[in-house]
């Protein structure tokens, strides 16, 4: 393992920072340095702190135990990452015999001296009553391995030497925190490391250097064993994913573990394909199963991964038999109602499960840890499964869950949405007010270009862990259904429809090219039927219902003159999706026409139809664009413009399933009696 620290790194840093204490900068820049190293901890796992003295607010000088707070990320800590604690009262602690939860969790916030700072970590006592100046903890993989090995204390001993004290798995909290300080007296100071079976491994020191080059050392050593044991072999050749197989699989298991309320709404999750090379070969090995029901390195990830992977030894041809297998290795995982965070299958890999994708991601990444963890301890002799009390503790540890937060109120948490036509600013708006709902979002668009554009200031305003662009004709019923089998691969299947994608044309019908007549019907009929016709094996694989928004026209209940190719096609496509309600309802999924009027967009995103239609309507009524946008607002009852997020909160209303409704046109407008149903 390579040492990454960097003292002109460390300076800078410090220099940057003048307004914070020298020791808590050199904290963060080690910290950092541990957590940019997925071999050490993931996804805010593991913990740093640092001692230091600093004056409150009547001047009198307290030493302070400053902690990475429960949750936080240490590849991305800040200052405000760090919990400070009054450190006096905190050792004082060490007296007692035993400290229940609620009492531990009332004094860590007792003790806090900042009441806006982060819950401290459930480590904090730990942290505390080693002396050192430095204590860094990480769930290194070298070191798990060794723990769940044969003979893990002899393996350890061996391969990390004198200054390092073994201790057996203790749950974190006041006993295990007494027990490593007190191994720490025992050896009167002269140790580097302490590691707890199957926890990780913790190392101190009076320095950040000192503290974080002895982690890496110790872990070197490890690793060291390891490779002259032959125990890190490499990953033999397997076949590529088959993405087809993966697709149906993913989308089939999605909706299988969905769940349901009595007459309510359906909870689904988010899902991640990870077909790396360690799962690929993982999920072909014979060992497979084995390894799938033998539990987790560290009791530490289990309100990540559960204690168990759902193994799926084949992945039928047929749907019906694909779901049978499912639903059977379900009813045999574990308790009624117990769903997998992690599944793996022959041919597609590790499939992870999750409120949101980051969640999916995080669980993915510790399974394809512990995959190779488990091949390096087969080889070293044989892995050892932790005891499943422990491991259920761990998980259901209310301190430990808090480590996972919430995932907001938000109505479409776990849905994920496929928008077309996401270039221009109709099914950009769409696709900004679906994300803040909490759904993921795959955008497509023909245009490559704009796109990218929509895709930047949708990352730019909700990240890029929910976003997915990707370039698709509609015209091309091959190219959609390829298109969803990547958006399956990111996130699951799809669960709201939102077909936009759409073209104009102006010329009266005297003058209408047929072949601009056909290219009109091409995108907004075709395009639309293809869209949903590619759906509807995805809706039927997942039988957890869901959502078609299309988004129609006012041009349909109230065509214009010289718009006639436009008109026709929008009217076909409304006719399409009236059908797709009847035909869809057996399966729990509705249909609903959203139909807006003068969506413009902005100077960052441009309304497609209107670039073509603008320049003739601003010539027949003389008007300049600000006119145009000003015609249009005093025409509608309500006299307001009528933008694309309004469009996209009709959408969210459908997806949301707050009435029971399908089929029908929710006209977004502004109130156009013209255009008023009849």
């Amino acid at each position: 393992m390579r040492n990454a620290y960097d003292a002109s790194a460390a300076d800078a840093l410090v220099a940057q920072h003048p307004e914070l204490a020298e020791a808590l900068v050199r904290r963060i820049h080690t910290s950092r340095l541990l957590g940019g190293d997925p071999d050490l901890v993931l996804h805010g796992g593991g913990n740093t702190s640092v001692k230091l003295r600093q004056p409150d607010l009547l001047g009198r000088d307290r030493e302070v135990l400053c902690i990475k707070g429960s949750g936080h990320d240490l590849a991305h800590i800040g200052p405000d990452g760090f919990a400070p604690l009054d450190l006096e009262g905190l050792r004082a602690l060490r007296a007692l015999d035993a400290l229940s939860d609620e009492a531990m969790e009332n004094a860590l916030l007792v003790h806090r001296l900042d009441a806006r700072a982060p819950s401290p970590s459930v480590e904090t006592l730990l942290h505390a009553f080693l002396p050192s100046a430095y204590v860094d903890h990480t769930h290194a993989d070298a070191i798990l391995v060794l723990s769940n090995g044969p003979d893990p204390e002899a393996h350890l001993a061996l391969a990390l030497g004198p200054r390092v004290a073994l201790l057996p798995y203790t749950m974190p909290g006041l006993g295990l925190a007494k027990q490593v300080g007190d191994a720490y007296d025992a050896a009167s100071g002269e140790l580097d490391a302490i590691v707890s079976l199957q926890h990780g491994v913790f190392t101190f020191g009076d320095d950040a250097e000192t503290a974080y080059t002895r982690m890496i050392d110790c872990v070197t050593r490890a690793e060291r064993f390891l490779s002259e044991r032959g125990a890190d072999p490499e990953v033999p050749s397997t076949p590529p994913l088959d993405r087809l197989r993966a697709a149906r699989l993913v989308q089939t298991l999605r909706g299988a573990t969905a769940e349901r309320e009595d007459g309510g709404s359906t909870h689904r999750r988010a899902a991640r394909v990870r077909a790396s090379e360690e799962a690929l070969h993982a999920a072909s090995d014979p060992a497979a199963a084995e390894h799938c029901a033998s539990g987790v390195l560290t009791p530490d990830h289990a309100i990540r991964t559960g204690n168990r992977v759902l193994y799926l030894p084949a992945v039928a041809e047929d749907d019906e038999a694909l779901r049978a297998s499912i639903d059977e290795a379900l009813a045999a995982f574990g308790p009624e109602g117990a769903r997998p965070d992690l599944a793996l299958a022959p041919g597609v890999g590790l499939v992870a499960l999750g409120k949101t994708p980051r969640d999916a991601t995080i669980a993915a990444d510790i399974g394809d840890h512990t995959l190779r963890a488990k091949r390096m301890a087969t080889a070293l002799g044989g892995y050892v499964p932790i005891d499943a009390g422990h491991v259920a503790d761990m998980e259901h540890w209310s301190l430990q869950r808090k480590k996972l937060g919430g995932a907001g109120a938000t109505p479409l948490v776990g849905q994920v949405a496929f928008v077309t036509g996401a270039g221009g600013a109709i099914g950009a708006g769409i696709a900004e007010r679906l994300l803040a709902a909490g759904a993921s979002v795959a955008i497509s668009d023909v245009d490559a270009e704009r796109l990218e554009t929509v895709r930047s200031l949708l990352a730019d305003a909700h990240g890029d862990d929910r976003l997915l662009a990707r370039t698709c004709d509609v015209t091309d019923l091959a190219a959609v259904e390829d298109a969803y089998v990547d958006v399956s691969l990111a996130f699951g299947g799809i669960d709201v429809l939102v077909p936009n994608a759409g073209v104009a044309h102006v010329a009266p019908l005297e003058e209408l090219d047929p072949a601009r007549f056909q290219a009109v019907i091409g995108v907004n009929l075709m395009g639309t039927f293809h869209v949903i016709r590619a759906a509807i094996p995805i809706f039927r694989r997942q039988g957890s219902g869901g959502n078609v928004v299309l988004i129609s026209s006012k041009n349909v209940p109230d065509p214009g003159a010289a718009f006639g190719a436009y008109s026709a096609s929008k009217a076909g496509a409304h006719q399409v999706a009236k059908i797709a309600a009847l035909e869809l309802a057996p399966i729990g999924v509705r249909v609903n026409m959203v139909n807006p009027d003068a969506v413009f967009g902005d100077a960052r995103v441009s309304s497609g139809l209107w670039d073509v239609v603008g320049p003739d309507r601003m010539r027949s009524r003389g008007l300049d664009p600000e006119g145009l946008r000003d015609y249009y607002r005093e025409r509608n009852l309500l006299k307001v413009q009528v933008l694309a997020e309004h469009v996209g909160n009709a959408v969210v209303f459908f997806a949301s399933e707050l009435t029971p409704t399908t089929g029908a046109s929710f006209p977004v407008d502004g109130g156009v009696p013209s255009a008023f149903p009849r």
